[in-house]
């Protein structure tokens, strides 16, 4: 990206948590809605990507349909960023009245054995408001990892900002975070990861919605490595203020095979776990980009501006 490019897109990101974070959140709300609307009408590349992705989710689903749910989905995009833009401006109780988790109790019984937990996640919903719900309601500090954004200014921005909601981010780059992230697992401590698309092109590949992807192994190597509890969770909003999410029982670490057997078995069962809740809420998962390894040739390149 040339370096006027990276400056505008650092400028607009700059202007969205300086401007909107000021907004009554009824005018977000009708902002957000307003720019969805406007970007689904103009069909641009990532929208028809969004359409091609909920293809793959519905199976068998009629132009009409696709396009009523790429609408949703673009609704559904512009909350997610509306609401981060805003989350650094909210209160407290905003934020512990902003989020509802069912099965709750597979985290917090994870957490009180002292085994330490990974929450893999995919695109699905407003994740950095789940983080600051568990940063604020339960009180508990977590690692994560951030990839690496161009330009610069742009990726310390995101990591400036999560920082601020009480999460220690560490570069998707560089070889490091595996190791950092697997002391605080034995610590005992709890590891949030972001795990349906893989950047790494080292993934392991699954069966998602009936076609082959890969996605990240990171989640099941450092469950076998620490002994941690891998469990994942869903997320997802209504028609109320309050996002929804859901934690899934622990995917248990094969006793028999090869440690590459057991991290395929174990991301697979991530992916089914990640395709239920998909399922359930096709609108809020919002994967505007290449995933399924038939999209991937020759594999492209990271862009710029995507969600991180």
């Amino acid at each position: 990206m040339s370096g006027l490019r990276g400056r505008l897109t650092d400028g607009l990101y700059a202007l969205g948590w300086s401007a909107v974070k000021k907004l009554p959140e009824p005018a977000a709300v009708r902002l957000g809605r307003t720019i969805a609307d406007i970007t689904w009408k103009r069909r641009g590349k990532g929208v028809r990507r969004l359409e091609s992705n909920y293809a793959r989710v519905l199976g068998d689903a009629t132009a009409e349909r696709l396009a009523e749910l790429s609408r949703a989905g673009m609704r559904s995009y512009l909350r997610y960023w509306m609401e981060s833009f805003r989350l650094p401006a909210w209160s407290e109780e905003r934020i512990k009245s902003g989020f509802a988790a069912r099965d709750l109790h597979h985290l917090t019984d994870g957490l009180a054995s002292g085994k330490g937990v990974i929450l893999a996640l995919p695109h699905l919903g407003n994740w950095d408001l789940a983080g600051a719900w568990v940063t604020t309601k339960l009180e508990t500090p977590f690692t994560t990892v951030q990839e690496r954004l161009k330009p610069e200014a742009l990726y310390d921005r995101f990591v400036a900002y999560r920082e601020g909601l009480g999460m220690e981010v560490l570069p998707h780059s560089g070889g490091s975070a595996f190791g950092t992230l697997a002391r605080r697992l034995r610590d005992g401590g709890l590891v949030c990861l972001v795990a349906d698309r893989d950047l790494s092109a080292s993934g392991v590949e699954v069966k998602f919605f009936g076609e082959t992807t890969r996605m990240p192994a990171g989640p099941a190597l450092l469950a076998q490595q620490t002994g941690a509890l891998l469990l994942p969770v869903t997320l997802w909003y209504d028609d109320s203020p309050v996002m929804q999410g859901r934690v899934y029982p622990p995917i248990e670490v094969p006793e028999t095979g090869t440690r590459a057997e057991k991290t395929s078995v174990m991301t697979q069962a991530l992916a089914d776990a990640f395709a239920t809740g998909i399922a359930d809420h096709p609108e809020d998962w919002h994967m505007l980009q290449r995933l399924w390894l038939a999209d991937l040739e020759p594999r492209p390149e990271p862009t710029d501006g995507e969600r991180p």
